[in-house]
């Protein structure tokens, strides 16, 4: 088994942690590890940007935005302007 030291933890965090803690009948200690179990035994699938941003964004009604009507073809853009 390993040992593992967290320096420079906030107290706030660290408070928060213990009440958690107490709430489920645990060490801190324990409850790291519980914590940290949890976290690491459920990976989350890498998923690229693209994937995130629909996802995101997938319950969103198309509906919701009116897009205005292009009235004028597109510019040429000049950059030696």
């Amino acid at each position: 088994m390993a040992t593992l030291t967290i320096r420079g933890l906030d107290d706030e965090v660290r408070e928060q942690l213990r009440v958690r803690a107490a709430e489920h009948g645990r060490s801190m200690e324990a409850e790291v590890r519980a914590i940290l179990v949890d976290t690491l035994s459920h990976p989350v699938p890498a998923r690229g940007l693209g994937s995130r941003i629909h996802a995101r964004f997938a319950a969103v009604d198309e509906g919701e935005f009116e897009l205005p009507t292009r009235d004028e073809p597109p510019r040429v853009v000049d950059f030696d302007a």
